[in-house]
């Protein structure tokens, strides 16, 4: 079975406080780090001996996942079996790199947020060049909110050519078609963040060949629908598994989204869903006085 899995354990602690983020904020306990740990081992350990399937991970924590050292090991271990596609993670890359030196960067894959007003400028730059220099596939992105056009202009004139930089719409923000172009301009997809994509009744690849986890090993067909399709750790998942269309109005959420069938999508970035990568990233046209952006 080729089957994709979105993996979200109870962690929920993060080094940042965005007040535009929707994830949960709190300070975890060293019980409750305990138990996202134990959580963590307990799928890669499942991951490890599921031989006879091709998996692709997308670790989706809630709060920042490799500060803390079993999210960096468990990404190693995984990128090192031959049965996984590829193992990737949402971070705000606050966390040192030289970890990846034992990953296979053939597999491990980085999806990369900056947060312009947590983080120096100067320090998250470095540590994209640095991920450059060492091969590891990732791309970088920001919150579409207007304070942060001018911080995205500055990092993809910095960046490296081939780092795609993503623009997610900002939740509950409306664009105007002048703003559009302006966070276009960087991002060419930035029309797919833009609106909600109308999905009720539609063909949705969750549940069948994507599905989501917790830590406790429940298995539903996405982050955003909570009925559930059984046990991870007793394979009773795999019974529900089929064809499915979605029963919710709308998806406004790229992990989302990108496995409506209705969309081009998997096309588009194809080899790199899970990291969103584009198959063919785009060159965006560099505004004017921002310099030249690095290359490798």
């Amino acid at each position: 079975m080729d089957l994709t899995l979105l993996y979200r354990g109870p962690l929920a602690s993060c080094d940042y406080d965005c007040p535009y983020c929707p994830f949960a904020k709190r300070r975890d306990t060293p019980e409750q780090l305990r138990a996202d740990r134990a959580a963590l081992e307990r799928f890669a350990d499942w991951a490890a001996t599921r031989t006879g399937d091709t998996l692709s991970v997308l670790l989706t924590p809630w709060g920042e996942g490799l500060v803390r050292s079993w999210y960096r090991d468990a990404m190693v271990r995984l990128s090192r079996l031959p049965h996984i596609r590829r193992v990737a993670i949402q971070t705000n890359l606050s966390c040192r790199t030289d970890w990846l030196a034992g990953a296979d960067l053939d597999t491990l894959a980085l999806w990369c947020t900056y947060h312009p007003g947590q983080t120096p400028y100067d320090r998250f730059l470095a540590k994209a060049h640095d991920l450059a220099a060492r091969g590891v596939r990732f791309s970088v992105g920001v919150v579409g909110l207007p304070d942060h056009l001018e911080h995205a202009r500055r990092l993809r004139a910095d960046l490296p050519a081939r780092v795609y930089l993503w623009v997610n719409a900002a939740e509950g923000h409306t664009y105007t078609d002048a703003q559009a172009a302006s966070w276009t301009e960087l991002d060419p997809l930035f029309p797919y963040s833009r609106h909600p994509h109308r999905s009720g009744g539609l063909p949705c690849r969750t549940g069948e060949s994507v599905v989501s986890v917790d830590g406790d090993g429940t298995v539903r067909r996405c982050h955003f629908v909570r009925a559930e399709l059984g046990n991870l750790y007793d394979d009773s998942f795999r019974a529900a598994l089929r064809p499915r269309t979605c029963p919710l109005a709308v998806c406004d959420c790229h992990i989302g989204y990108v496995h409506l069938e209705t969309l081009p999508l998997y096309d588009v970035f194809a080899g790199g869903v899970l990291e969103r990568i584009p198959a063919d990233a785009p060159s965006p046209r560099v505004p004017q006085g921002l310099g030249t952006p690095g290359r490798y």
